[in-house]
């Protein structure tokens, strides 16, 4: 144990103190204060350019003057379109710099219509999106007219519906309804479910590296010859572990204090940036009832089964991680490179189990679910996503037991190639060197 202790010691130390670690920690927050910065300053830069469009309405659809909005506007025009399209080209300054024809509506029945549109410029996405509302509310009001139908009758086939879900069976100072639950679920699940995934790749990337760094600088020979094989690895695992946690920590802590000095400094509200213009239809009451029983569904989570259990799957699941890149680290060579095909077969459970994850979120009960809850490489981030919805207690602990058992069988075995892989030099290793150095006594 004292042995571990240095260890985890030792590693901690050294990469607390590296300039790298200090620069990341402190720019990756700066940078994103700038990135935020500069996405606020693209979204509320003001478009100068400027589009005249004339209007020939054959048809006679629109009743009105077509509403103009910054950089864009329509002028109605009682001219030929040929005689339109010489004025445009022969004309230095032209009033208008490109033509909008709407042709009569043969049938009101029908359900495609086609306008055409003239212009030596190409027809951006968001003027072509601009021009097709304009047109298709003005042609709603003209069949409505010409149908002599009713518009409060026809706003009525529209309905909200709204689904209010209850438990049959419910318990003393148990809440019955249970509408935002799933919601609540699925936001939940997905977010726990991301987080295993980026902290498996970030850092057992960093576990990997690390053992390569001390492979390549002969710094193992010395360690290796006082401390067990297991004792160095556990070690490694759990001290980059702490300093990718301090790092997390610190970010914590930096980020929004850089965030707030540039709102500060630059004078924009990123609280207002990032909230979404309220519909004019959405009843305040009906909003706050939504708000209210969201809030209840967060309080109806089982958080003391789901806290606990999201730390046991992420320790279990960077341990076993963990321990399977740093594996492959010591059996790299001098070419970095040689060492992708060693990283694919990690890789591949991960990106699959995000996949399964996502799968989940839909079915949490699936058999698919259910059973890649109880595969090791599986179940750290797809158990974490089905926890929020309550699966029974027997699926919870045995996968619990499972990753865990997982997890130390890995980290036994893996400490079994790194003693062996470590020490070797100028040679590319493969799997079934790997599978041979399990079993040898050296």
């Amino acid at each position: 144990m004292k042995n571990l202790w240095l260890v985890i010691q030792r590693e901690y130390i050294t990469r607390v103190r590296r300039k790298s670690f200090l620069l990341a920690t402190l720019l990756t927050p700066l940078g994103i204060a700038v990135f935020i910065v500069v996405v606020q300053f693209i979204f509320s830069y003001e478009n100068d350019e400027v589009n005249r469009i004339a209007v020939v309405d054959q048809g006679k659809v629109f009743s009105g003057p077509i509403p103009d909005e910054q950089g864009l506007y329509f002028k109605f025009v009682d001219k030929d379109i040929e005689t339109l399209k010489g004025e445009i080209r022969d004309s230095e300054d032209p009033e208008y710099g490109s033509i909008l024809v709407i042709p009569e509506v043969k049938n009101t029945r029908a359900k495609d219509f086609r306008i055409q549109y003239f212009s030596d410029e190409p027809l951006t996405l968001d003027l072509e999106m601009a021009i097709k509302g304009r047109v298709e509310k003005a042609l709603r009001n003209y069949k409505i007219t010409a149908l002599e139908l009713d518009e409060s009758l026809l706003k009525s086939l529209d309905s909200d519906v709204d689904i209010r879900s209850q438990k049959i069976t419910v318990e003393e100072g148990e809440k019955a309804d249970t509408s935002m639950a799933g919601v609540v679920g699925a936001a939940l699940g997905t977010i726990m479910g991301f987080m295993m995934y980026l902290s498996i790749f970030i850092y057992g990337m960093m576990v990997m590296r690390s053992v390569m760094e001390e492979k390549m600088n002969r710094i193992v020979e010395v360690v290796i010859s006082s401390v067990r094989p297991t004792t160095l690895l556990l070690g490694k695992i759990i001290g980059v572990g702490a300093v990718g946690l301090t790092q997390v920590l610190a970010w914590m802590v930096l980020i929004p204090a850089v965030i707030f000095l540039a709102t500060l400094v630059f004078g924009f509200d990123a609280d207002a940036a990032q909230q979404m213009p309220q519909s004019p239809e959405m009843d305040p009451e009906e909003m706050q009832s939504m708000v209210e029983r969201v809030m209840a569904g967060v309080a109806e989570m089982n958080w003391w089964v789901i806290l606990p259990c999201f730390i046991i799957y992420f320790l279990g699941g960077y341990f076993m991680y963990a321990a399977l890149f740093a594996a492959v680290g010591s059996a790299m060579g001098d070419d970095l490179g040689e060492g992708q095909s060693l990283t694919l077969p990690i890789t591949i459970p991960v990106i699959l189990a995000l996949y399964i994850m996502m799968a989940a979120m839909q079915a949490p009960n699936s058999s698919l679910a259910v059973t890649s809850s109880f595969i090791p490489l599986f179940a750290p981030i797809v158990m974490p996503a089905r926890l929020p919805f309550g699966p029974p207690a027997w699926q919870i602990i045995l996968s619990l037991l499972v990753v865990i058992g997982f997890a130390a069988a890995m980290v036994w075995l893996a400490a079994r190639i790194y003693r062996v892989g470590i020490l070797n030099y100028g040679k590319k290793s493969s799997f079934k060197d790997m599978s041979r150095w399990l079993f040898s006594k050296y």
